[in-house]
């Protein structure tokens, strides 16, 4: 039987419009990531796989048996269906840059939206490589379904070639992970596996064992509503409050935009309101936990030093914890990142341990029970109009994988 092409997955993949919404209460928080579990579904069944099944939440769930007579431990490759509710993914249009040459690659006819190597320096080392961009209306959604790419054609490797040593496979696929909830559903038992890798990462040859420790901060500032032509020295405008409480958050430190490395952040990413009620929205990232107890501290006393120039105005400020860094658990199980270093090894690529500037659901799971690493897929810009992946970096991933199931199957 002639199966999909790795390439052929990827594009199809991409198509499928499975932005989630972080303001959703459902689970999964859209409907549309179902339309990939559905495909993947069927290309899990038309490869054979066992144990195939799409649930109530979402997961998709499946198993290649081992083919090895000794006993070896139970491997997850996980992957995440939904893309980021940053930017649109609906109506992907993706462009082959074939043999890439070193130039800026224009993604929209008007040229407004232009991927350079000066601003992207990475692409310099993909000369000769067919470089894979949105249309630049949308994001292209290699995060993460390069990654789900890869672990299909992998699979697609052993069904073709029974005698490629691997053992007992776990297929994960995910919902909500950009949101943050991609495992509030999941469980251990479910995933029954030994250990786990996402194939979620970034830069060609990267292994990513340490995450931020996050947390979710929001602030609920209540005022006093009045009809502004009665309002003298009775209103007090909950929106004015939360402007000030923004205002007064650090312009050259503690933000996204101006930290980099280990350096944690406070990031207000949404803001509503009303002159009654306004609220917002933080992300809360350190590499220590107790660096984000030092952030939250830090806003709770802005909210409550701003709120009280205001009376009779009060608030809430809740904390929702997200993740923890995950290396507090990878420690303990070294075995899975050397495998994974002699996988990427064996590839031809120089194996490098990296940090996560943000989180995965092996972060969660890790903590949950099962050492979940996370294994590069070669995509960049994630979550933006100019994310992009070489198609060969993918191949790489899918390779890697292949090396990475010979060894547990050793």
């Amino acid at each position: 039987m002639k199966y999909p092409t790795l390439k052929e997955r990827f594009f199809r993949y991409i198509q499928i419009d499975t932005q989630s919404d972080d303001s959703s209460a459902t689970f999964p928080s859209t409907q549309k990531q179902f339309d990939l579990g559905k495909v993947l579904l069927f290309e899990l069944q038309e490869l054979g796989l066992t144990d195939v099944v799409h649930n109530q939440w979402g997961y998709v769930f499946a198993t290649l048996e081992s083919n090895q007579t000794k006993l070896v431990p139970t491997i997850a490759l996980i992957g995440h269906l939904d893309t980021s509710p940053d930017v649109s993914g609906a109506g992907v249009k993706p462009l082959l840059h074939p043999e890439y040459r070193g130039q800026d690659l224009m993604l929209s006819a008007a040229g407004k939206v232009v991927l350079s190597p000066k601003d992207n320096p990475v692409l310099l080392e993909k000369i000769g490589k067919t470089i894979v961009t949105s249309s630049g209306d949308t994001l292209l959604g290699a995060d993460d379904k390069a990654g789900i790419a890869a672990i299909m054609d992998a699979l697609t490797q052993f069904v073709t070639h029974p005698d490629l040593p691997h053992p007992r496979i776990r297929v994960v696929f995910t919902p909500d992970e950009e949101t943050g909830r991609g495992v509030e559903h999941l469980t251990v038992e479910e995933i029954d596996a030994k250990y786990g890798y996402t194939i979620d990462g970034e830069k060609l040859g990267e292994i990513e064992d340490e995450t931020f420790c996050a947390d979710s901060v929001e602030m609920i500032i209540r005022g006093v509503n009045v009809h502004p032509g009665m309002a003298k020295n009775k209103l007090i405008n909950a929106v004015k409050i939360a402007a000030h409480v923004v205002e007064k958050l650090p312009k050259d430190s503690l933000s996204p935009e101006t930290t980099e490395k280990r350096q944690g952040y406070v990031h207000p990413h949404q803001f509503t309101g009303t002159v009654e009620e306004a609220k917002i929205k933080f992300l809360i990232r350190d590499f220590e936990e107790s660096g984000l107890k030092e952030k939250e501290s830090f806003l709770k006393t802005i909210l409550e030093e701003t709120v009280s120039k205001y009376p009779p105005a009060q608030f809430e400020f809740k904390v929702t914890e997200s993740y923890r860094n995950m290396k507090v658990v990878l420690d303990k199980y070294p075995d899975v990142l050397d495998k994974a270093e002699k996988a990427v090894a064996m590839a031809g690529l120089k194996p490098h341990r990296a940090i996560i500037r943000g989180g995965t659901d092996g972060a969660r799971l890790s903590f949950m029970g099962l050492p979940t690493p996370n294994i590069f897929t070669g995509g960049h810009n994630f979550h933006s109009k100019l994310e992009w992946i070489a198609l060969e970096d993918i191949e790489k991933a899918s390779e890697v994988l292949v090396n990475l199931m010979k060894l547990w199957a050793e």
